[in-house]
């Protein structure tokens, strides 16, 4: 990695850089700006997440770069976070979107612009560059989404194939502690307590809102861009990595979209990729400097030449909590989707995963309400985080297996998996899950990709329809996009569980999956060697100067299983110390801690309890605040109970208090119906 201290273009810091909307909303921004006396276009970032102390880090080594070369960045604080005016009382709302488009206008009648508006960021900044994208503002006309979605229902962190994602409560708990601080005392004066005296009045669980919302409807629906890839007329360059959850997004994105778009898969987690791990990393800033001049200033940069989808494809690699690397190359399609790419049959035999389908006696599973440790995290976030899956031999003795017979060649996989079934359930309703492992000569078993579906939601998410008892029914189930090299002499193994603790929230009782030999079978997306793949070049990593910090306590980060063999209890504790940091340059010091706890009795669903606790302190100018967000999951008869708590001190002081208690009767937990459910039509 290379940090430049010097660049084409002087760069001029504007901190704070005051924005007023139309209801008069002041927004917060910082803008770094290229020296110049020609007009420049303007590349914005809005997110929640406190720019003067929260994504200071990655702002300063990235932002300072991007201007020093001659395009202007503002990064933004939504309203109703950091500094800025207002409340914020869910994420992607309509408002948000709104004051984005004013935002904008905003910075193309800047007399320093030239009129060309950029939007970028990750994640949260992601999802709203392609939502505001959608409302087509007539400056926007390019943006970069990272680790993003256009499914704000079927991949972000509330729900996967129906299934709730106990990611959604501990997601929850962090914006609740975060929505608890204060703007600045040293960039807003002395509003801050009335500013955040009117947070801490709205401040509540936003999981109390998403859990009433267990099928894809409106709320969902808006704010997915996937509903209308028409509305996009800026161009896209997506981005992200298959260490991710979100990088589903990327080949939908490609395959649905009519504006021009580009993108670009690597092996990373939720992070840029400059930055963190696993590597190998790219000079990211350099790929989004040819976007940015090629849209933004005309110019040509050779960016559009690149192929559509620019994918790592990872060897196959012993299991690993974390890793600092990954084996692996690149290749190119021209489009996508790509038809170079073939499907590879295989059916569900007797445990055998063959190319031609045979009948036989029917087989069962039923997964213990633990199954699924192994399986690591829903969202991984590199570093040494333990998130990654370990060796799924444990979970493969938990579930249904089919192991294809040992490999005569090397199998690459791009694309998605799909499994089509028949096979019926004991219980109205059932979650399946599906992984396909990479298994090696010794027997190591390696988790490549995973689906799952709640079969409630079979005909579609918008609706739940209760299971027929021990009637066979048909469904599909899509797998992650994968970009996987299989070698020669190794195995695929196929594993059916019908449970995936900690991942998923568990159905209210065990269940039993049986099916047939011969009538299912599995859809694999195989891509032949191309010779143009050897051509693929990223350039090294650049990034400015880094933030001047001092580590007051470093981080720390631990993932503990405890079994009572016993009673049957598992406990899975992730605890995180971020640690204690200041930042000299602006006399702020931070901190923060995170612990999650899932416990569960192996043999009884309804013990399943999820208590997530998130803390964090702020010391800056006359604020010396700590907040202290507790939110609790767990069934209370056949719905489930949210508590949550918050506590806010000032110098140690109990200053704020509030709590919440909401009952949720969801759709998967209830029968919607009288009498026996009907079979389902066969396909």
């Amino acid at each position: 990695m290379t940090v430049r201290a010097t660049f084409p273009f002087e760069v001029e810091t504007i901190d704070p850089y005051w924005i007023v909307l139309s209801d008069g909303t002041r927004i917060a921004t910082t803008v770094w700006r290229p020296v110049t006396d020609e007009p420049v276009p303007v590349v914005c970032e809005m997110i929640p997440y406190r720019r003067r102390d929260g994504t200071v880090l990655r702002d300063l080594d990235m932002h300072p770069w991007t201007a020093g070369h001659g395009i202007a960045v503002a990064r933004i604080d939504i309203r109703g976070s950091g500094d800025s005016d207002g409340v914020l009382l869910d994420e992607y709302l309509p408002q948000e979107q709104q004051d984005a488009v004013e935002i904008i206008a905003h910075f193309a009648a800047a007399p320093w612009s030239n009129g060309n508006i950029g939007m970028a960021g990750i994640s949260w900044g992601g999802f709203n560059a392609l939502q505001v994208a959608a409302l087509r503002p007539p400056a926007l006309k390019a943006i970069i989404t990272l680790c993003s979605t256009d499914d704000r229902y079927a991949d972000d962190i509330h729900y996967m194939g129906g299934a709730l994602l106990t990611e959604d409560v501990i997601w929850s708990n962090f914006m609740l502690a975060l929505n608890a601080l204060p703007p600045d005392p040293q960039i807003v004066g002395g509003r801050w307590r009335e500013m955040w005296r009117q947070r801490l009045a709205v401040d509540r669980s936003w999981s109390e809102n998403w859990l009433e919302h267990p099928e894809r409807d409106a709320y969902w629906r808006q704010g997915s861009v996937g509903e209308d890839f028409a509305a996009i007329e800026a161009a896209v360059l997506a981005v992200g990595g298959w260490d991710d959850s979100y990088s589903n997004a990327i080949p939908r994105l490609l395959a649905g979209l009519s504006a021009p778009s580009k993108g670009i898969i690597g092996p990373w987690t939720h992070t840029y990729p400059c930055r963190g791990s696993p590597g190998p990393n790219i000079g990211y800033l350099q790929e989004a400097l040819r976007w940015w001049r090629h849209w933004l200033l005309g110019q040509d940069t050779g960016i559009m030449s690149e192929p559509k989808l620019r994918a790592w494809i990872g060897d196959s690699e012993r299991p690993a909590p974390f890793y600092d690397t990954h084996k692996g190359s690149w290749v190119a399609e021209e489009e996508w989707p790509s038809p170079r790419i073939g499907t590879h049959l295989r059916f569900l035999n007797s445990r055998v995963l063959a190319a031609a389908p045979e009948t036989g006696a029917t087989m069962s599973v039923c997964s213990p309400a633990t199954a699924g440790t192994d399986c690591g995290r829903w969202g991984g976030y590199g570093g040494t985080s333990p998130d990654m899956p370990i060796d799924q031999r444990r979970e493969d003795g938990l579930a249904l297996t089919f192991d294809s017979e040992p490999l005569a060649d090397d199998l690459i996989l791009l694309g998605a998996p799909v499994l089509a079934i028949e096979a019926s359930v004991d219980r109205p309703s059932a979650t399946v899950v599906a992984r396909l492992c990479d298994v090696f000569p010794d027997g190591t078993s390696v988790l490549v990709t995973s689906g799952v579906l709640d079969l409630r939601y079979r005909q579609g998410r918008e609706a739940a329809h209760a299971c027929p008892v021990d009637v066979p029914i048909h469904f599909e189930i899509r797998l992650n996009d994968v970009g996987r090299r299989i070698p020669r002499g190794h195995r695929l193994r196929l594993a059916l569980a019908t449970a995936h603790w900690h991942m998923l929230w568990p159905d209210p009782e065990l269940v039993t999956l049986s099916l047939a030999p011969g009538r299912s079978r599995l859809s694999l997306p195989i891509r032949p060697p191309h010779s143009g793949d050897s051509h693929i070049r990223f350039e090294p990593v650049e990034t400015a100067p880094p933030a001047p910090v001092s580590v007051l306590v470093p981080a720390t980060e631990r993932r503990i299983v405890e079994d009572d063999v016993g009673t049957g209890l598992r406990k899975i504790v992730l605890t995180t110390d971020y640690g204690t940091v200041r930042f000299d340059d602006r006399a702020i010091e931070t901190s923060a801690f995170a612990r999650d706890s899932f416990t569960m009795l192996h043999h009884a669903p309804l013990s399943a309890c999820i208590e997530s606790e998130y803390g964090l302190a702020l010391v800056s100018g006359e604020a010396d605040i700590a907040s202290r967000a507790v939110s609790i999951l767990r069934y209370e008869g056949n719905t489930l109970l949210l508590q949550w708590r918050l506590e806010v001190r000032e110098a140690g002081v109990l200053l704020h208090q509030a709590a919440g208690r909401r009952q949720v009767v969801r759709h998967r937990y209830e029968e919607h119906q009288t009498g026996s459910p009907k079979p389902d039509e066969g396909r």
